[in-house]
């Protein structure tokens, strides 16, 4: 019971002994909270100029990672020689699947006990994660979903191909589906939560895997049929309409040869034609993701991404995994999936830049959550963080490897942390730009401020051993404009020159190359170049197999 008494003023006057009691009960709320009131923000995406960044622990966080191959951490001991070579390779992130049939084994018997020690040891390791939610879909099949729910295929229907053949795909049209996955994922973002929100460990998280339909464009299952003969819903020509002169040309030209109609089922506002079969899935793909996605949020609101399966150009839809978060349907995802904040590619096939460059065309973050583990890694790492202020990058199975201390990629993304305080400090000034090159592109040129720069691969000098050879390694630079005259020049493999833009009668020499690190954020020179290391001060040079960073000083003469 509270005691108080009323002052002459009309206001309520504790006696001493309740003060004292409210005082203590105060102090006890403030420190039990304090935690929360002191901790940073939640892993967020934000906005810095041109660029987007993953925000962690209130800076900007740029992904170092690997994607664990799909069977390694299904238990603790598998995992246990894994920690180190992730280590050895200069990781700071590691990507790690999550699967349904493991958490919920029994119908609504939750055990996140392996993801609690797996976060426990990344934490040990000084690493973080981004989780991959092996849901109703892993590349395109239900592989990964509970034997209670695959056993009872009356309750949770199969999608169907063109022939009514029942495939090892969950229907996306079952509300039974949809309820059963989103339930886990809740799960699933509710133990994130409860035990990562102080340490952060957990930064992302993937919303199924490589989403597609094979091997027809689209869901024959009957309540697919009955969608597809239903009008085109409201909120997918809204988005055309309100966004008709930015739509993808792909998407676009689709919606213009059938006359930009505003109503009408799918086949009367897109034609009949896979295409239309392939937009139609991809809706309904991206609904029932949209859905996973914005329940996991509601709980702990990470960010969250999709990932692709990259279609081929020669393939229709359905010999490729239709329908998924590819560029060319962007816009339907976007319509309909509004609670995802990106999607992602999966490389598998060997055009790089094309496809980086299709993802970004409409101002989307870049992040790589999958690359095929081969000798190009290192190098598209590093352009892809400099071209186009990517997240992050990922290659598949990164514990593969046999000798993880020898692994370019650990030198280059050893360069790239050194690198990070001065990369993200400048991301969306126009002041970074990244090279990629090779034998069959082994020149490009970048202005920066006044500058032309002509960055050549490394064996276009006639006198390298490697010029003869057939096969060249990738070179890839990043340059870092941080004066009038002062640029940041690392990577491997390149040869830069430098002339005026705005004066084409002054000559660019070479002031001064220092070669050196960061360390705690500080320059630390390891030794001037001069001489043969920039052919006497005509180019900047880092040869193949070298991994550096220099610090270029520039002048002008007549």
């Amino acid at each position: 019971m509270v005691v108080c008494n009323f002052a002459q003023n009309g206001r309520m006057r504790y006696a001493p002994t309740v003060m004292k009691k409210l005082r203590l009960f105060f102090l006890f709320f403030f420190l039990k909270n304090l935690s929360v009131f002191s901790q940073n923000p939640i892993p967020h995406l934000e906005k810095k100029g041109a660029a987007i960044q993953l925000i962690v622990q209130g800076k900007p966080f740029l992904i170092l990672g690997g994607e664990l191959g799909n069977s390694t951490a299904t238990t603790t001991q598998n995992m246990q020689p894994v920690w180190a070579k992730l280590k050895a390779m200069n990781l700071n992130t590691v990507l790690v699947p999550v699967y349904w049939e493991l958490i919920e084994s029994e119908e609504g018997k939750f055990d996140f006990s392996m993801y609690q020690d797996l976060i426990v040891e990344a934490r040990k390791n000084d690493l973080k994660i981004v989780f991959l939610w092996f849901g109703t879909w892993k590349n395109s099949m239900s592989s990964h979903v509970p034997a209670w729910v695959k056993l009872n295929q009356e309750k949770y229907p199969r999608a169907k191909d063109n022939m009514g053949r029942s495939q090892e795909i969950l229907s996306s049209f079952s509300e039974n589906v949809l309820q059963a996955d989103l339930q886990a994922f809740e799960n699933l973002m509710r133990f994130i939560k409860s035990f990562d929100a102080n340490e952060q460990t957990v930064i992302m998280v993937q919303v199924e895997n490589e989403i597609g339909m094979l091997p027809s464009a689209r869901d024959y299952q009957i309540l697919a049929n009955e969608a597809f003969t239903k009008e085109v819903p409201a909120e997918l020509i809204e988005y055309l309409q309100k966004n008709k002169e930015k739509i993808v040309p792909e998407l676009w030209q689709i919606w213009k040869q059938n006359g930009y109609k505003k109503l009408g089922t799918w086949e009367e506002v897109f034609g009949k034609s896979l295409a239309n079969d392939e937009i139609f899935m991809a809706y309904f793909y991206a609904k029932f993701t949209h859905k996973i996605t914005e329940a996991g949020k509601k709980i702990y609101n990470l960010p969250m991404f999709v990932n692709a399966a990259l279609n081929r150009i020669d393939k229709e839809p359905g010999q490729y995994p239709s329908a998924g978060p590819l560029p060319h349907l962007m816009d339907v995802w976007k319509s309909a999936g509004t609670a995802i904040d990106f999607l992602a590619p999966d490389f598998y096939n060997p055009d790089f830049k094309h496809w980086c460059d299709l993802y970004i065309r409409q101002g989307d973050p870049l992040f790589i959550p999958e690359h095929v583990f081969d000798n190009t890694v290192a190098a598209k790492a590093l352009f892809a963080i400099a071209n186009y202020d990517a997240l992050g990058f990922a290659p598949f199975s990164i514990e593969s490897t046999e000798k993880p201390a020898d692994e370019p990629l650990g030198k280059m993304y050893q360069l790239i942390k050194e690198l990070t305080p001065l990369i993200t400090q400048n991301q969306g000034q126009n002041k970074i730009k990244g090279v990629l090159l090779s034998k069959s592109n082994p020149e490009t040129i970048v202005r920066l401020g006044k500058y032309e720069l002509t960055c050549k691969h490394d064996f276009t000098l006639s006198w390298t051993a490697g010029a003869r050879t057939e096969n060249w390694q990738l070179g890839s630079t990043i340059i870092i404009q941080t004066g009038e005259d002062e640029f940041y020049v690392a990577g491997t493999g390149v040869v830069i020159t430098f002339k005026h833009q705005e004066n084409k009668d002054l000559n660019v020499g070479l002031l001064k190359v220092d070669e050196g690190k960061f360390e705690n954020n500080s320059w630390k020179i390891l030794r001037h170049l001069n001489g043969d290391q920039t052919h006497q001060g005509r180019h900047v040079n880092i040869p193949v197999g070298q991994f550096g960073t220099q610090r270029v000083s520039l002048y002008s003469f007549k």
